[in-house]
């Protein structure tokens, strides 16, 4: 038989459990979610754990104001773990078991692609802040990294006019970024007056290592004494190898120049860059960029996550997209996927570079291009700096693409053919 003293303690711990649902439930109503899908493990972690950080900062940092609509964000991070199709079942988890109301991640081009069937299933919204080949608009991702016409195509231009550089060595991580960014610069080159058998092109594994036969014919290629420059799509932990081969075999940047499209300083942090003196990358920012704003971030930065922490594009780009999501859902007052994504359209933001970003119809942003030589601090030295270029989601440099583009704005479309005045639909409108 229970006595008074026992029946008392199970209403007052009813009472504490009906408290505690009811402030837990409250306190979900109150909490608009934020899923982070970067990779925390395998190979690419060495470029999007960053990534993971910068956004538990701006989180932070958003908190600190009052949210957004009042309400706390709450950061929901999962890891995909570098490997591709799991992608699209944490992206499904977000959405459906976290109910996310934004996704921030993503890192290589099959990682986007996994995750597209799904989050254009559940309507969700993806920012992608990576650089990328290209030839799609997803109205349910906002592209906040380069176009080719907003790295790759300026790269070449600068290998072609400033550096005389004859013959080319197109390397990159076998997936689809490289391989249909090298399309792109296949057919551009061409273009340009350049033979086809003065084009290399040559494609390894996630994660290769031993590069010393592809180093070798990329040597073998300047034989004749013509000029060979390399553009390297290399993607994650592979660049450490190639880049410590390319010491080993004593090639300079004045011998073979290279200029890389994914690395930066995060990935340079960690390599002896004593021979890389002069090699070039291109991006959108550099930590060595002056202006305030970009002050302002490293320091902030630093005082985040380590004063060794360094900054770099991608992590721009979610400063950048984050930023305009949390001004789009203020304008629409809602995180309802269709009144954000109507909100984005026109968004401005300052960039770190000293510049304006703005959001387009087709889901890319305007970007300043930049090249910069590898110095021996491991930061770069901006030796080119555009003003802002518009995001071209489909290249003009290929026949089938050039006719296509894409407006989520007016023409509702992604995929809009521009002869047949038609929308082409092919699965996720890429």
């Amino acid at each position: 038989m229970k006595t008074t003293k026992t029946l008392r303690i199970a209403a007052a711990a009813a009472l504490m459990t009906t408290t505690l649902l009811t402030h837990s439930a409250y306190a979900e109503d109150d909490t608009i979610k934020i899923g982070v899908l970067h990779s925390l493990s395998g190979t690419m972690a060495i470029s999007e754990t960053t990534l993971k950080d910068t956004m538990l900062m701006l989180i932070e940092q958003q908190n600190a104001k009052g949210g957004v609509l009042g309400k706390k964000l709450e950061a929901v991070v999962v890891d995909p773990a570098s490997d591709w199709p799991l992608f699209a079942e944490k992206a499904r988890e977000l959405m459906t078991v976290q109910n996310v109301d934004v996704m921030f991640g993503c890192w290589t081009s099959v990682s986007r692609k996994s995750v597209l069937p799904v989050i254009e299933e559940l309507n969700g919204l993806l920012f992608y802040p990576v650089q990328y080949e290209g030839e799609e608009s997803s109205k349910n991702v906002f592209y906040t990294g380069a176009a080719p016409n907003q790295q790759a195509i300026p790269a070449t231009d600068y290998f072609l006019e400033e550096l005389g550089v004859e013959k080319f060595a197109l390397l990159g991580t076998d997936y689809v970024y490289p391989r249909t960014t090298n399309k792109i610069l296949e057919q551009y080159l061409k273009d340009k007056g350049i033979a086809a058998e003065d084009i290399f092109v040559n494609y390894t594994p996630f994660g290769h290592s031993d590069w010393s036969k592809i180093v070798a014919d990329v040597v073998a290629l300047g034989a004749d004494g013509k000029k060979v420059g390399v553009i390297s799509t290399i993607n994650g932990d592979a660049n450490i190898g190639f880049y410590k081969e390319l010491a080993a075999a004593g090639i300079s940047a004045d011998d073979i120049p290279v200029v890389a499209f994914s690395v930066g300083e995060e990935e340079l942090s960690g390599l002896d860059t004593t021979n890389l003196v002069g090699h070039l990358a291109a991006w959108n920012y550099f930590q060595s960029a002056e202006s305030p704003a970009n002050a302002e971030f490293i320091e902030q930065w630093k005082a985040f996550a380590g004063e060794e922490r360094v900054t770099n594009d991608p992590m721009e780009a979610h400063y950048v997209g984050f930023n305009m999501w949390v001004n789009a859902v203020e304008a629409a007052g809602t995180t309802d996927v269709d009144a954000v994504r109507t909100a984005m359209y026109g968004q401005k933001f300052p960039n770190l570079t000293g510049s304006e970003a703005e959001m387009l119809p087709n889901h890319h942003l305007t970007k300043p291009v930049l090249i910069g030589e590898i110095q021996s601090d491991g930061q770069f030295d901006i030796v080119s700096q555009t003003e802002p270029v518009p995001g071209d989601a489909w290249t003009d440099f290929l026949p089938e693409s050039k006719v296509l583009e894409a407006d989520w704005k007016e023409l509702g479309c992604g995929m809009y053919n521009t002869e047949t005045k038609t929308c082409v639909q092919l699965g996720s409108n890429y």
